[in-house]
């Protein structure tokens, strides 16, 4: 049988939990995760997990946060003036904004608080400074 390789596009279905067990993200109850193995395309921890893999072959592989999202960054965490968003917008707290940065980089930006006029927003991945437990399966190798 054909082991999973760099390059090879590959379809796995996933269930991703957090330490405390919590589910943030599956496949399963819908189309397989399709991604090129090395390309970047998933997390690094992710794509070095699948190789090796044969089709119909499943594993359970915890993901320390330097191969995930990497750890939280407090320098990523800023004050916003209220003028800086659209008019007639309040933003609320947990309330989610796309930005882009200066190359054009899409940006996810957090509301994490808002206190004296001011809004806190947090531009680290929300899965910052996690390790993340996949159940992982090969569903198919192309």
């Amino acid at each position: 049988m054909t082991a999973v390789a760099a390059g090879n596009k590959i379809k796995v279905h996933y269930t991703g939990t957090l330490d405390n067990g919590e589910v943030f993200d599956s496949s399963r109850e819908a189309e397989p995760l399709e991604f090129e193995v090395g390309a970047g395309q998933v997390i690094p921890g992710f794509d070095q997990a699948v190789v090796g893999m044969q089709v119909g072959e499943s594993k359970q592989v915890r993901i320390p946060e330097d191969e995930a999202y990497g750890p939280y960054n407090d320098n990523m965490v800023f004050d916003a003036d209220p003028s800086q968003f659209e008019e007639g917008l309040s933003p609320q707290v947990g309330q989610q904004f796309q930005t882009q940065m200066q190359d054009g980089t899409p940006l996810l930006l957090t509301v994490k608080s808002i206190e004296d006029g001011k809004i806190m927003l947090d531009a680290n991945h929300p899965m910052a400074g996690k390790a993340l437990t996949f159940d992982l399966e090969v569903v198919e190798i192309n």
